[in-house]
């Protein structure tokens, strides 16, 4: 038997809600449903008497009357990678003061995880599905924007372009490569990412594009996989150091992949910079304490992920919205230095 100061909270309803809060039974359908605006006090009035009564609105029910669920799904490749964090991050803050929840999920880098969070989402009714990168085809991914509004990030998808939110990657690895260059290093050991990514793709190319553009040779075994991850770029530059083969300076895909480096040029006995330049790109927070800092590209991650969660608000709002432009300024730090 419940005591005399406690409230049963089983089978509450919004008419309860309604009365305890001295609204009207609609005002607290169209708070819960997030359907119109309502001046703050009742909001707070309404909020107040849902937590004092323990009211829990039926979601699974709401999603079924008004066809919205007021989630929005975001599938990264890894959701706790320190740069994809920043972006979700960005994605969160700009949806806390909205009806909108996000769901996170991880792609791992496979299409056969990315295809299975992409059905859970749609089978869970999210709004909208927003994909930090992506494994998946074009086709594909006309046949998922077919099924639920969907944006890209880091693709850019051919009849979905308003929708797709992609950065000159090309052009600021060849500026971080020229860098390199300018300071008289010819011998330029590039890490780059998984070859599913059209981000590593084209900081790849950035990067011969630079050389060419010096009249640089491009020798293949100064073009390695790191994956985007410290391991794999530690073990790529160990096995080149085992080789043997010169090299002055390293363009890092990311800058995970430019501290896996620097950790095997350390344990070689080779300092960042004065054996060895290291550029970097993303420009995660760490960077800048890093020892030496490091020089690397700038994504503006956090703001990027703001950008996306507006326009996801634009569109499930009917609005015209388009996603703006960023600049991919080349931060210089003491992890390069001239060649001696």
């Amino acid at each position: 038997m419940a005591g005399h100061g406690k409230r049963m909270t089983h089978g509450v309803t919004i008419n309860e809600v309604a009365r305890e809060a001295g609204v009207s039974i609609s005002t607290v359908s169209r708070i819960i449903n997030g359907t119109a605006f309502v001046a703050d006090d009742k909001r707070r009035a309404v909020e107040t008497a849902m937590q004092r009564l323990g009211f829990q609105p039926n979601y699974l029910a709401r999603t079924l009357i008004t066809g919205r669920s007021m989630t929005v799904g975001v599938i990264a490749e890894d959701i706790v990678s320190p740069f994809y964090a920043d972006v979700i991050r960005g994605i969160e803050h700009a949806l806390l003061d909205t009806p909108y929840q996000p769901i996170l999920n991880s792609g791992h880098w496979s299409t056969r995880h990315e295809t299975r969070a992409i059905d859970t989402l749609i089978y869970r009714k999210v709004d909208a599905l927003l994909l930090l990168g992506s494994t998946l085809g074009d086709d594909t991914l006309r046949d998922v924007a077919a099924r639920v509004p969907l944006i890209l990030f880091g693709r850019n998808l051919p009849g979905l372009e308003a929708h797709c939110l992609t950065l000159d990657q090309r052009g600021a690895a060849a500026q971080a490569t020229r860098h390199l260059i300018d300071l008289g290093h010819r011998r330029i050991l590039h890490l780059y990412g998984p070859a599913s990514q059209q981000d590593a793709q084209e900081r790849r190319e950035g990067y011969r594009d630079a050389l060419r553009a010096n009249d640089l040779p491009l020798h293949p075994e100064l073009e390695l996989p790191g994956d985007f991850v410290e391991a794999a770029a530690a073990q790529a530059v160990t096995h080149l150091l085992d080789a043997r083969v010169p090299f002055t300076a390293v363009f890092a895909g990311n800058d995970q992949m430019a501290a896996g480096a620097r950790l095997a040029l350390h344990r070689r006995g080779l300092r960042v910079p004065d054996d060895v330049s290291l550029i970097g790109f993303d420009d995660l927070p760490a960077s800048a304490f890093t020892i030496p800092p490091l020089t690397t590209v700038r994504q503006p991650t956090y703001q990027i992920g703001q950008a996306l969660a507006r326009h996801v608000l634009h569109v499930l709002a009917g609005e015209a919205s388009s996603l703006p432009d960023f600049d991919l300024p080349l931060i210089l730090r003491e992890s390069t230095r001239p060649l001696r």
